[in-house]
């Protein structure tokens, strides 16, 4: 069993949600039961996946949970992408989550890396 409190990609992880759902503020009013929910709940999704797949007795069911959340920072990346077509975003602010993203995706399937399955 790992504490989840103590591992960098789940603090990484809850520092996006509080920053995706400040980003999400400036969506237009239309959003809030779309692309503002899909991203909050892909972002949430992230974090509260690591910390219950932290909980599981055997590495094999934590990798399985890791891989969930990784899907989950791939969806939130494909939000991303669309509310920046969708001009929702500037493309300064874009890049900077994208970069956070990536980084949080790549850490995430290292450590998966780590585990003995």
């Amino acid at each position: 069993m790992h504490n989840f409190k103590k591992l960098d990609i789940w603090y990484k992880s809850v520092e996006l949600v509080a920053d995706i759902y400040r980003l999400v503020n400036i969506f237009p009013q239309i959003e809030r039961f779309g692309l503002v929910s899909q991203m909050q709940r892909a972002a949430v999704s992230i974090p509260t996946n690591i910390a219950e797949g932290s909980a599981k007795s055997s590495d094999k069911d934590f990798a399985r949970f890791l891989e969930i959340s990784l899907g989950s920072a791939y969806e939130l990346e494909t939000e991303l992408l669309v509310a920046f077509k969708l001009s929702y975003i500037e493309s300064e602010i874009y890049d900077q989550f994208q970069k956070k993203i990536s980084e949080l995706q790549r850490m995430i399937d290292g450590f998966k890396g780590t585990l003995i399955v």
